[in-house]
């Protein structure tokens, strides 16, 4: 046999670089690009970055720019607030920022929706990667690309980013960008957020990240396009202009900075900034004990089903070193909306930073990027570009709370503290999603601004603040109803009304929610859904004794004309789901509970849906709270006297409220023995209460126990390897409930044969 020379056979180095032109100029899609997504840390510095940073390093110039351009950001900021037409906009789930010439966010806006910081720089960066040299796309003066797809880098399609090049003198400097919590994105559901997707396809717009805008002119034809896309044209328009004119004035006070202090200067600032924050967080870091956390949140829900979704967590400090490691979470869902990109997921966490733990820090990029996150393949925190994601609130939130969870354990234990130890804050967006055709003929889609009300966790030493703002943005607002009722064709008949029992208890209680109750008025055509859990298991947990919420159902009453009732028999309308609920003063109405994640359903005039936003985590042992604070929360109605005698072992006259510190104080002596009778060794208690599998009559999905290797798929008879994916498909609602009749017929004899 003769002999071949392999060596005569391999291709040429400029044959190679025809092969790879070949194969650069064919690819069949641009998809999302892993390398990408799942780095979040800086870019290296650039051979004109580090020239910059030798030449200009002064601590004074660089504070000086850098303030500079956060008023520039904040300014921003407000005219997206102030002139924006989404109600997130008008609500602050905005933010605005600078990014480097290699797409790391500098500096953001101080209010709006932190959690981009940590999202936006991935479609600049396949900008950078894809349009950048391409000749049918290019990067130029004048140029803006709009993005929307959580798959290229965002929180979930609902939110669409301005993206601009900034050039000096022709060369690019730096990009600024405008996010928006738009809603209306033309998915299967209205308002953006679409319980019921199954599949990507569901979702409403897809945008990877393309331009839309030349000459710093919107494109017609492709504004066009995303408008005939969408159910709220004039919103879709309205919106883009305003994240433009947005970004445009930020460029302004970028100009006003590179005509003042060259382009090096604003060059060095970026990076020094960017630096110094990463460098700052790992020295802080390393403050903190070597040790490891561990914690889980349940999800009670896919939004369309009960069911017992774990969120797990392993926080471990070495060194410099802080590891999130949420392997042992569910599987991803393959077919419902309730997974999240792990870009989701650390923006999440690095609110929980920027937001609760190191506040003073410059918002931007580098407070996380030292910090490291590890997940299983295809799991809920970590999905499969196929797996629906519109609903990825529900993964992040708990996340976070996770995060926050386990972090709070080690600033405890740190001698210098940044802010105040805090117990986990509500995480979720209690609120109501509405849409059809308006009072005014229009056909809209989008959500209440009470997301932006959780009760904050309680501190070290205080209360809670009731339902103040959300965990995913600072400076937000929760709206005026009655703004809205110019443009929607219903009312909050009960708006931000405190729940009386809706309590986290503890030394400090949590911050408090309030009810909600709407009902259509002007409209045959319009509709409600709602997305949240908790409603069977609580979405957070307490702190150092400390309990967590109660857990809250959406509750409809169907069958009556609430409007009828308050024009004639007004005496009848009750102000509280409780009483409501309890009492059912409507005759003929049909009462009924819920778990929180409504779908999509149209509703008939003066019909009430009725939900309450939850309360943060209580924080030490309830048996430490002083009892003038818990007759103080029963005078304001937050809380029943029955249900604080109960938990407080406070006592007190049912009818003056005065306390017996005496009676209070053997009242809670008896307590702490009986807890000490009732008690058993922890030995015993693991022995008893340890079980090899998840229960039969459960569908759980996670890991059990410390086997984080074994992720459970609804029954403890299936099952997947953690580094093997494997399909996850629910069963249609309806799907089941007709076997579940079918098998009752069959039990009546009603089908055709014997009784069973």
């Amino acid at each position: 046999m003769n002999k071949i020379d392999i060596r005569a056979k391999m291709p040429s180095l400029e044959e190679m670089n025809l092969i790879k032109k070949f194969l650069d100029d064919t690819t069949l899609f641009l998809g999302p690009d892993p390398e990408i997504m799942q780095n979040h840390d800086l870019m290296p510095r650039t051979a004109e970055e580090n020239e910059a940073v030798t030449r200009v390093s002064d601590s004074h110039i660089v504070a000086k720019i850098r303030d500079r351009i956060q008023a520039g950001c904040d300014e921003g900021y407000e005219m997206v607030e102030q002139m924006g037409a989404a109600p997130g906009a008008k609500w602050g789930d905005v933010i605005t920022g600078v990014y480097s010439a290699s797409g790391d966010l500098a500096i953001a806006s101080a209010g709006g929706v932190l959690i981009f910081s940590a999202l936006v720089h991935h479609p600049i960066k396949f900008i950078i990667k894809n349009w950048m040299n391409d000749p049918t796309v290019g990067v130029k003066e004048g140029d803006g690309f709009i993005h929307n797809d959580s798959r290229y880098g965002n929180v979930h399609n609902t939110d669409q980013s301005m993206i601009l090049p900034i050039f000096h003198k022709g060369k690019l400097v730096c990009w600024v960008a405008s996010t928006v919590h738009e809603g209306e994105n033309g998915a299967i559901e209205p308002g953006g957020m679409p319980s019921m997707a199954e599949s990507p396809s569901d979702e409403g717009l897809k945008m990877s990240p393309f331009k839309v805008v030349e000459n710093y002119q919107i494109k017609r034809d492709i504004l066009t396009f995303l408008q005939n896309s969408v159910r709220e044209p004039k919103l879709q328009y309205e919106d883009m202009k305003v994240k433009l004119f947005a970004c445009l004035r930020i460029k302004q006070r970028i100009e006003e900075t590179l005509n003042s202090d060259g382009p090096e200067a604003l060059v060095a600032t970026l990076r020094l900034t960017m630096e110094n924050v990463r460098a700052e967080v790992k020295r802080r870091v390393s403050e903190w004990p070597d040790m490891t956390v561990r914690t889980y949140i349940i999800q009670d829900s896919t939004l369309r089903e009960n069911c017992v979704v774990k969120i797990n967590c392993k926080l471990t400090k070495t060194g410099d070193r802080l590891i999130f490691d949420f392997r042992g979470s569910s599987p991803e869902f393959t077919n419902r909306a309730t997974n999240t990109i792990v870009a989701g997921l650390k923006g999440m966490l690095a609110q929980v930073f920027l937001c609760y733990v190191w506040p003073d820090l410059p918002r931007g990029q580098a407070a996380f990027a030292p910090i490291e996150v590890i997940t299983d393949p295809h799991s809920i925190v970590n999905c499969s570009y196929d797996a629906p994601n519109s609903q990825s609130l529900m993964s992040i939130f708990t996340g976070f709370t996770a995060g926050q969870h386990a972090v709070a354990k080690f600033l405890y234990s740190c001698p210098e503290k940044f802010t105040k130890v805090h117990a986990p804050t509500f995480n979720m967006i209690n609120t109501f999603i509405w849409g059809g055709v308006s009072q005014h003929g229009e056909t809209l889609g989008n959500l209440c601004a009470d997301l932006n009300g959780m009760g904050a966790g309680a501190t070290v030493d205080r209360d809670g603040e009731h339902a103040l703002a959300p965990i995913f943005a600072t400076m937000a607002d929760i709206g005026e109803q009655e703004l809205n009722e110019e443009e929607v064709p219903f009312l909050q008949l009960v708006s931000k009304k405190m729940t009386r029992d809706a309590i986290a208890p503890g030394k400090y209680r949590g911050g408090q929610g309030y009810t909600m109750m709407v009902a259509t008025k002007d409209s045959e055509q319009w509709g409600f859904m709602t997305t949240a859990q908790g409603a069977k298991i609580p979405p957070i947990q307490g702190l150092f004794g400390g309990y967590a919420c109660g857990c809250y159902p959406l509750s409809k009453v169907q069958g009556v004309d609430v409007y009828d009732i308050l024009l004639n028999q007004p005496e009848k309308f009750r102000h509280s789901i409780e009483e409501i609920m309890n009492e059912q003063p409507f005759e003929g109405a049909r009462y009924t509970t819920h778990h929180m994640g409504m779908g999509f359903e149209i509703s008939k005039r003066g019909e009430l849906f009725m939900i309450s936003q939850g309360a943060g985590a209580g924080y030490g042992d309830v048996l430490e709270r002083d009892p003038v604070g818990v007759v103080r929360d029963i005078e304001e109605g937050l809380m029943s006297p029955e249900v604080a005698a109960r938990l407080y072992k406070v006592v007190f006259d049912p009818v003056t409220l005065a306390i017996d510190f005496d009676a209070t104080e053997k009242a809670r002596a008896d307590e702490r023995k009986a807890r000490i009778a009732r008690s058993v060794p922890y030995s015993e208690f693991v022995k008893g209460w340890n079980k090899p599998k998840p229960p039969a009559h459960l569908q759980y999905f996670g890991c059990w126990g410390d086997d984080v290797d074994t992720l459970y798929m609804g029954s403890p008879d299936k099952s997947r390897r953690c580094n093997e994916p494997k399909p996850n498909y629910m069963a249609h609602p309806k799907d089941v409930r007709i076997a579940e009749l079918e098998q009752r017929l069959m039990a009546l004899g009603a089908m055709g044969g014997e009784k069973q």
